[in-house]
């Protein structure tokens, strides 16, 4: 048989969800971060449906490489920058903004002899301590990159945020600080605020933001949802019931023999599993939807299937739809029952799922 697992992509969540940063950020050119194939969702899906923002954010060369093969040449921003010479000439080919955050690619850019002006975005370290230069030598790198001949005059300065996402935490604060200092005097525009700070720090907007999660309705904080911002999920993952069968009381189900069957009961078999990117993580009573109610897992999820607890679903039959995650059911509750974050979950599908559109 085939596969029977199904993520639905609501193309009008993403649109409705560009249009909420929009009204939280409304001075702000918007920064479409698509990467990781548009969390999960896919990258030419995704890039089309969020054609109305000011440039996308991608990981790597690669991915400019599939948006311009599909014909999309929106402003498109690699976001870890270039890591060769022979990187330029690519750039350059697709048209793509690039990311200067380490002395290497400074030393490439001034080995290159292409007068054809490169747009280029400097990262400055306010304190994740990943990417980017010490702030205190902004003022000589705005310099050294503004008389390069192949440096465009446009330039933007970024940052990122290490803990936007807990807003009782001071170093978001801590960071802007260190960012508005070193940026000061610098007359570019500026980028620091990611999905987080773009909800719960208005004060960080400037010029340039850089939406991700929220674009796809995921949550920006820890115990939320993205819906309690007034976004709506992009994502719904769906299988169906294969089997129901009646175990006995005292019987193990699953793997391991996790879980002990407290009386005589209906077992249904779901066709998902972690080979499918539903977490093996997910514990017994995670969760899930059969006919709009709650059918909590048991025992542990294996590759291909999964079992649930049918004893308050006399009515259910093989071939039922069931819900993993979606708008009636918060990704965010399957991660936090999986012990990871709503961002993994969405990224971690496999390509052995089959992917619909929805216009809604």
């Amino acid at each position: 048989m085939s596969r029977s697992a199904f993520a639905t992509i609501h193309l009008g969540a993403l649109r409705h969800n560009l249009a909420r940063v929009r009204a939280l950020a409304p001075h702000s050119r918007v920064m479409a971060v698509i990467k990781a194939d548009g969390y999960g969702h896919g990258l030419e899906r995704v890039a089309r449906a969020l054609s109305a923002a000011d440039a996308y954010g991608v990981a790597a060369i690669a991915d400019g490489q599939r948006l311009r093969a599909a014909g999309i040449r929106h402003r498109t921003v690699v976001l870890s920058g270039i890591d060769e010479a022979g990187d330029l000439l690519e750039v350059r080919r697709l048209d793509l903004d690039i990311v200067v955050h380490h002395d290497h690619q400074l030393a490439l850019l001034r080995a290159d002899r292409d007068p054809r002006p490169l747009r280029i975005w400097l990262k400055l370290d306010t304190g994740m301590h990943r990417l980017g230069f010490d702030p205190a030598r902004t003022d000589a790198l705005l310099a050294e990159l503004r008389a390069l001949p192949n440096a465009h005059a446009e330039l933007v300065l970024m940052s990122h945020f290490a803990s936007s996402d807990e807003p009782e935490q001071p170093s978001t604060a801590i960071q802007l600080g260190h960012f508005r200092l070193a940026t000061a005097h610098s007359h570019a525009a500026r980028s620091i605020a990611n999905s987080a700070a773009i909800v719960h720090c208005p004060e960080a907007h400037a010029e340039w933001v850089r939406a991700g999660g929220a674009l796809y309705g995921l949550s920006v904080e820890h115990g939320r949802c993205g819906a309690d911002d007034g976004l709506r999920p992009a994502m719904s993952l769906s299988s169906k019931l294969i089997a129901i069968n009646r175990v006995g009381r005292g019987e193990r189900v699953g793997y391991g023999g996790r879980y002990e069957c407290p009386e005589d009961m209906d077992v249904g078999v779901v066709a998902i599993g972690y080979g499918d990117g539903y977490p093996r993580s997910a514990p017994s009573g995670t969760p899930v939807l059969l006919h709009g109610r709650v059918a909590p897992i048991i025992g542990r999820v294996s590759m291909d299937l999964m079992t649930i607890d049918l004893r308050k679903h006399p009515d259910a039959k093989v071939n039922d739809r069931v819900l993993l995650w979606g708008p009636e059911l918060p990704v965010e509750r399957i991660a936090t029952a999986a012990g990871t974050i709503s961002y993994e979950l969405t990224c971690g599908v496999t390509r052995r799922v089959m992917f619909l559109e929805d216009e809604h």
